[in-house]
């Protein structure tokens, strides 16, 4: 069933309303000759174990399927492969380049978009795209504010969440202005990421849109005006500054260190951008099972993160049949197995096989959202630039 609230919250956002090519099964077959034999470097970040053995397994499933190699180039941000490909482009080398696929999303997109740095448009063509769930899931179809356009291939859904220890955290700040006032009385046992880092970056989003009396401006391009729009983001750091880990002067280089910061007790609560982190940590045995995860019931920020080729890719054909497995259900499901990574499906569970939505049969895991909030869609990615430059400014020291 489609939750309204989610599809009320992406109003804000224009669709792309082109029409998806539906699957040609006899270009299909052909696709899939010219892929078999083909060796795909995949460009994606490596920072989870679990997210590795992954893409681990997932290569040798489509060895096994379709003879292609899967490899995965390990990346430690995806700006890095950016700036490969346009120096490629810049070079003039327009075929066989270094990537074939690349895990993506937001100013990355934007940016590779807009320079002419993507194949495409395939993603509406894939066989398996008749099951991605782009009417309940809008942000399928639109990437922080811009649209898709069949450039790059909806991989599995993301949402900005809280977890602390219940024991600590009986009951959990459910908004901004709440978390404040936790902040407050627990000073020093809440902070987040140093922007860029992503999660801090989401962070100060997530504040923005929470205090902005007009969310509007945010789902367009940044204006040359943009710095005095975010007057109410910095008034709110600057009360809550005073009241975070080594009181603001200080922040922790990622999520990964702030949860073990929490497992460790210095914090309270952590923050992250897969609902089902606390889950994974708990049934790993990193955490205690007392450990429960929240969103903002007003909404938080969510988004889909996707899979793209780049323009100049060896393995075009190979790519696309890679990127169909892994919206496959088997893979779509594997994936949102906690045991495995616990990533949230892209899928629209209503439209499968009753086999294929077996796969997905898993009961509530301790530690799991149990009331999920609406999905705030992402700001235009041209802001993310103008945040992380203006909080540099007055707080990177």
């Amino acid at each position: 069933m489609i939750d309204r609230r989610r599809l009320l919250a992406a109003a804000t956002l224009v669709p792309w309303v082109g029409a998806a090519r539906a699957a040609d099964p006899a270009a299909w077959e052909r696709t899939l000759r010219a892929a078999r034999g083909q060796t795909v470097y995949f460009n994606a970040w490596a920072g989870s174990e679990r997210v590795n053995a992954y893409l681990q397994w997932a290569a040798g499933e489509v060895a096994q399927r379709f003879g292609i190699t899967l490899e995965h180039v390990k990346l430690g941000d995806t700006a890095e492969l950016v700036k490969r490909v346009r120096a490629e482009k810049a070079a003039g080398r327009t075929r066989d380049g270094s990537a074939d696929m690349v895990w993506i999303n937001g100013e990355n997109f934007l940016a590779m978009k807009r320079e002419g740095l993507l194949f495409g448009p395939f993603a509406e063509s894939l066989p398996n795209f008749a099951l991605v769930d782009v009417a309940g899931k809008p942000t399928t179809r639109i990437d922080f504010s811009e649209p898709v356009e069949g450039y790059e291939a909806a991989w599995g859904m993301a949402q900005f969440t809280f977890y602390g220890d219940a024991r600590r955290v009986p009951q959990p700040p459910a908004s901004l202005a709440a978390l404040i006032e936790f902040a407050r009385k627990h000073p020093g046992r809440f902070t987040y990421p140093r922007p860029p880092n992503f999660h801090g970056t989401t962070f100060l989003k997530q504040v923005l849109l929470e205090t902005a009396a007009d969310r509007k401006p945010f789902y367009a391009p940044a204006p040359a005006d943009a710095v005095a729009l975010l007057a109410p983001l910095w008034r709110t750091l600057d009360e809550l500054h005073p009241l975070l880990w080594r009181q603001g002067r200080q922040f922790p280089a990622s999520n990964a260190v702030m949860r073990q910061m929490l497992a460790d007790g210095e914090l309270f609560v952590t923050l992250t951008f897969n609902p089902n982190e606390a889950a994974n940590e708990i049934a790993a045995k990193r955490l205690p099972d007392s450990v429960v995860s929240w969103q903002h019931a007003g909404g938080t920020i969510g988004n889909t993160h996707f899979l793209a080729i780049p323009f100049n890719a060896r393995a075009k054909e190979g790519a696309q049949v890679v990127i169909d497995f892994l919206q496959s259900p088997r893979a779509q499901a594997r994936k949102a197995d906690i045991r495995h990574w616990g990533d949230p499906t892209v899928l629209a569970l209503d439209r499968l096989a009753p086999a294929d939505r077996a796969l997905f049969a898993q009961g509530q895991a301790p530690g799991s959202v149990n009331a999920p909030a609406p999905v705030l869609p992402e700001p235009h990615a041209s802001w993310v630039e103008v945040i992380e430059r203006e909080w540099a400014r007055r707080h990177g020291q």
